[in-house]
């Protein structure tokens, strides 16, 4: 299993005895490596910086008995933000009708990237819209997405904090 995962695995309950939902954990750089951890709150899909140093509190201890991974590392625990990435397949449910960016692992219909209005998630089957054509993609297919951020995402942020 790779480190990332592993980390998942390791923490994910603690983060959800505490009220948090883990978003994504990403491993990056090579010298001097950074292990980012991405939570919500569970119940508002919030987080603030209390939040932030009290997951970085528990994970830090979680992290220094199980020893996931080798080597040094910094620790980063952040919101996933307004542009954030669908990790998870109830992201396609929650942010339907909103723009993302996907990136496949194989290509479909020719093509590994699309950007497109989220029509939801059925049977593990992600809908997007690109330019009036329906896509229908497995779930398992994408490496990688995120939401675009552009006036109708921040419309809906301002919205959301009155």
């Amino acid at each position: 299993m790779d480190p990332a995962k592993r980390v998942e695995t390791i923490i994910t309950p603690a983060l959800n005895d505490m009220g948090y939902d883990l978003v994504r954990v990403h491993i990056s750089g090579a010298q001097r490596r950074t292990l980012q951890i991405m939570a919500e709150q569970s119940e508002t899909g919030e987080m603030t910086v209390e939040d932030c140093a009290a997951i970085s509190r528990a994970v830090s201890a979680i992290l220094e008995v199980e020893d996931p991974i080798t080597g040094s590392y910094t620790l980063e625990v952040s919101s996933p933000g307004l542009d954030r990435p669908l990790t998870r397949p109830q992201d396609y449910q929650r942010f339907a009708g909103l723009e993302a960016r996907v990136e496949l692992s194989n290509l479909l219909n020719g093509q590994r990237r699309f950007r497109g209005r989220i029509g939801g998630l059925s049977d593990g089957i992600v809908h997007l819209n690109v330019e009036g054509q329906d896509i229908d993609i497995p779930f398992e297919e994408i490496d990688r997405a995120k939401l675009i951020l552009n006036d109708e995402l921040l419309a809906l942020a301002g919205e959301a904090r009155h």
